[in-house]
């Protein structure tokens, strides 16, 4: 089966949409705070699925369905995870972030330490989010697009090129208005592409019954509640998806942009909740598109390509029903939810980006003002120079080994605890000392790459679990040492 006018005609109907939208608003514009905050009063329910958009992109909605078939209902475990994270960053972070009425996350830090915690926090940002959305360009372009449409492995450059033109269009022009209605707009799509995949694959296989095993597969994981050495186990995955969560929410310039982009506080925990909901929904959902698949498949093993088991090609088991198991159409719609959870994250890191490189380095280092126009003007530039240097990363990151969710952990959140340290001291201990946060900073980042590639440095695996835990535990304990230590006024 093939690629048939209709789909073709719902994806450019998409795309098209998503452009007419960035300059739609372009016009509603009138200031900085309005490109990069949306005037600072925007609707909670919105907000709170654009960063459930933001945070859940296009790589979690093709590794979550293959996790589930190689791994099991492991994967369920990160949901036990989400109302610790709630309460944590809603009755925690949240308030104090809100009080500040900052414009760059990282202003936080020059106010309570130093200049250097500011620069050594936003570079962590800009370098995780510059890696993450080169990251979701390689997967969607070399590992989804080019392999469905049957294109040759070359054209992958250019698919890269035409995701990142349209995505760098409607963002740079729009600003964080269009962002987020394009981000609400999307996760419908993605919603409506899962749940139709679910329904056909359920009629096709003779019922819902029918997608659940009979028997536990072999290569699922055993649950287990702490096995250090195993890939999963449940205490592990808790833990990393509180500190995902909780490090990102406290640190992360996109979900601080988010916070500020509402009213008050209240706005504000009603928005995160709101992402929170979307999250644990979409974390089910997938996981039983992950079933289906594995049903479907085991039903017609025939219908993998080159010959190969269902673990092995577990990663592409739902690009490959695309094609072939969804009617003329709907294929279309499943490759939009495709393109659409790309997008959402893609136009977010861009607007967050060029956002921190203004505030932290231009204006702050700037020796003159930068007028209103001139700051929006400038932020268009810098996100058309970003979206350049994505697609040139996007050929780096096919060098990485592992399957899609490792490649998540090894790349996109590598520094997302390093770049919370410095936050918890300054939030959280009052005696923090400016060099002591530096050094534990650098430190942590250096732990993190370390677990990371501990095959690489070291020949022993570590499971990529502990990349979040180990790292900021690393980094807070040195800071606090090193603030504590009386011996030398750090």
């Amino acid at each position: 089966m093939t690629i048939t006018t209709l789909d073709w005609i719902v994806i450019i109907v998409y795309a098209a949409g998503m452009l007419f939208m960035g300059f739609y608003f372009s016009s509603k514009n009138k200031n900085s705070d309005d490109y990069m905050l949306g005037g600072r009063n925007m609707s909670p329910w919105k907000v709170g699925i654009s960063l459930f958009a933001t945070m859940f992109s296009a790589v979690s909605y093709l590794s979550m369905p293959g996790e589930m078939v190689t791994y099991g209902p492991m994967i369920w475990s990160s949901l036990f995870a989400l109302p610790i994270v709630y309460i944590v960053v809603a009755y925690f972070f949240i308030p104090y972030i809100m009080r500040l009425k900052l414009t760059s996350a990282y202003e936080l830090l020059e106010t309570k330490l130093d200049v250097r915690s500011r620069i050594v926090a936003a570079i962590y940002f800009l370098t995780m989010r510059l890696v993450w959305m080169a990251v979701i360009i390689y997967i969607v372009s070399e590992k989804v697009i080019v392999p469905i449409m049957g294109w040759p492995e070359e054209t992958a450059l250019l698919v890269s090129i035409i995701m990142g033109v349209v995505t760098v269009i409607y963002t740079s022009f729009g600003g964080l208005k269009s962002v987020v209605l394009g981000d609400v707009v999307q996760t419908f799509i993605l919603f409506g592409g899962t749940l139709v995949a679910i329904i056909l694959i359920v009629k096709n296989v003779g019922g819902v019954s029918n997608i659940i095993p009979t028997e536990w597969p072999a290569q699922w994981a055993e649950w287990k509640f702490f096995d250090a050495q195993a890939r999963l186990s449940f205490l592990p995955v808790v833990l990393t998806t509180v500190g995902w969560y909780v490090c990102t929410a406290g640190s992360d310039q996109m979900a601080i942009q988010r916070y500020l982009a509402t009213k008050d506080i209240k706005a504000a925990r009603r928005m995160y909740l709101n992402s929170m909901i979307s999250n644990a929904f979409v974390t089910m959902l997938l996981a039983i598109l992950g079933l289906a698949l594995f049903a479907y498949f085991k039903m017609y093993p025939d219908l993998i390509l080159n010959g190969n088991s269902i673990v092995d090609e577990a990663d592409s088991l739902f690009p490959r029903f695309i094609v072939i198991g969804l009617p003329a159409g709907f294929t279309g719609l499943v490759l939009a939810g495709l393109l659409a959870a790309s997008m959402s994250s893609l136009s977010s890191g861009i607007n967050s980006s060029a956002m921190s490189i203004i505030n932290d380095f231009i204006l702050r280092f700037s020796n003159k003002a930068i007028s209103e126009t001139k700051q929006v003007k400038m932020a268009k530039y810098i996100s058309f120079g970003i979206g350049f240097i994505i697609v040139l990363l996007s050929f780096v990151v096919g060098n990485i080994k592992g399957n899609l969710l490792e490649i998540t952990y090894k790349t996109i959140n590598l520094l997302v605890a390093p770049l919370f340290v410095p936050f918890f001291m300054a939030m959280f201990v009052p005696k923090a000392k400016p060099t002591a946060t530096f050094i534990g900073t650098l430190l942590s980042g250096i732990t993190a790459i370390l677990i990371s590639f501990s095959h690489e440095f070291f020949g022993v695996t570590i499971s990529f679990l502990w990349i979040i835990p180990s790292s900021f535990i690393v980094g807070v304990v040195i800071s606090l040492i090193l603030s504590l230590w009386k011996k030398k006024q750090y």
